[in-house]
């Protein structure tokens, strides 16, 4: 069944060269965008299965030398088989691996959210501390990050911060971020030592184009008022803060960051589509595993997911039992240690359940 699939795949690959080489096909940029974006998928996978291919040929090749009259010949097949057979098993696994359904939306930009949870003042404080961790990878990435909607705490950091961060496959990499993130420190203002306990949420939504998310207008309240906080005259003079209730759902979303009007309806817009999709997205998948103990990029925000424990400069991640004394690093925003790990976890989920 699986090389039925990846002949199908070499065949495609030979056709999208074909296409990408017509002048006609050149001249349609759109197609021709889309063509060399499937040509770069289907060559991953190509190259590894031709390499499997040859590797099997020359597994053949060696256990016919097996059978050869001279001697030396004979015990070069002997000595090459095993590594010959480890290398292509190797390859059969990673070719499973390429085979995976892909995440329709690991492509997308994202919503960042992220709230203070219990803790009060302490849990605004880590609030700025994880929106700053975040920014700093995504910087490390080469993404951009747009503040969209934040509310500061009169202690200093964030009851609440909204971002879009947008770039190359933003959505694959920060996706295993969703959930509840706790943090274990002694607050400045303890004058005793002792270690307080605080948790914000982190949510992460694939950015919501206009072909996912269809809303009618007649469904949406919108309401204008003036914006609260820092900004001078202008904050009490117009009307600019938007905000906006998705009456379906009871989605509420508001932004004031911006001075017009119409600049902050265009971003409540934006985050307000992709709260609709994630929670569309988190009832498809809610269904598809409701016999399954464990649930694959579910973004379940009622399990905590992460420690961060600061006297021990330890970073622990309860999902896959992975621990770091590596938290000043991590906190610079040097994530990939966690990322990679999440992904290559989730990864063999999905390989084990399609195996089932």
């Amino acid at each position: 069944m699986i090389f039925n699939k990846l002949e199908e795949v070499e065949d495609r690959f030979r056709e999208v060269e074909g296409l990408l080489a017509d002048p006609q096909v050149m001249s349609q940029q759109r197609r021709f965008l889309d063509l060399t974006r499937e040509h770069a998928e289907l060559a991953s996978v190509v190259q590894v299965y031709r390499d499997y291919k040859r590797v099997s040929d020359d597994i053949e090749g060696n256990r016919e030398l097996l059978q050869d009259s001279d001697p030396e010949m004979r015990e070069m097949a002997k000595t090459e088989l095993p590594e010959l057979e480890v290398r292509r098993e190797a390859l059969a696994q990673q070719l499973k691996v390429l085979l995976l359904p892909k995440d329709p939306n690991d492509e997308k930009n994202v919503v960042l959210e992220i709230r203070a949870g219990t803790g009060g003042d302490e849990a605004a404080l880590f609030t700025g501390d994880l929106f700053r961790m975040y920014s700093r990878f995504a910087e490390s990435q080469g993404w951009k990050v747009e503040p969209l909607s934040v509310s500061d705490s009169e202690a200093g950091g964030f009851k609440e911060v909204v971002a879009m961060i947008s770039g190359n496959r933003v959505y694959s990499q920060l996706k295993y971020e969703s959930g509840t993130h706790r943090v274990q420190r002694v607050p400045e203002t303890e004058t005793q030592g002792r270690i307080h306990t605080s948790a914000c949420t982190v949510a992460v939504l694939p950015e919501a184009e206009d072909v996912d998310v269809d809303i009618d207008p007649s469904d949406l309240r919108i309401d204008v008022y003036r914006a609260s906080g820092a900004g001078g005259q202008h904050v009490n003079k117009t009307e600019s803060a938007v905000r906006i209730t998705h009456v379906p759902t009871g989605v509420v979303v508001s932004c004031q960051d911006e001075k017009s009007q119409h600049k902050n309806k265009a971003k409540a817009m934006k985050v307000l589509k992709s709260r609709i999709l994630d929670q569309m997205l988190a009832d498809q998948q809610a269904q598809m595993a409701a016999d399954r103990k464990s649930q694959v990029g579910s973004g379940d925000r009622s399990q905590r997911i992460r420690t961060y424990n600061f006297p021990q400069g330890r970073c622990t991640d309860h999902r896959i039992g992975l621990t770091l004394y590596r938290l000043e690093s991590i906190m610079q925003g040097n994530l990939s240690e966690l990322i990679e790990p999440l992904a290559m976890h989730y990864q063999s989920e999905a390989l084990a359940a399609q195996e089932t």
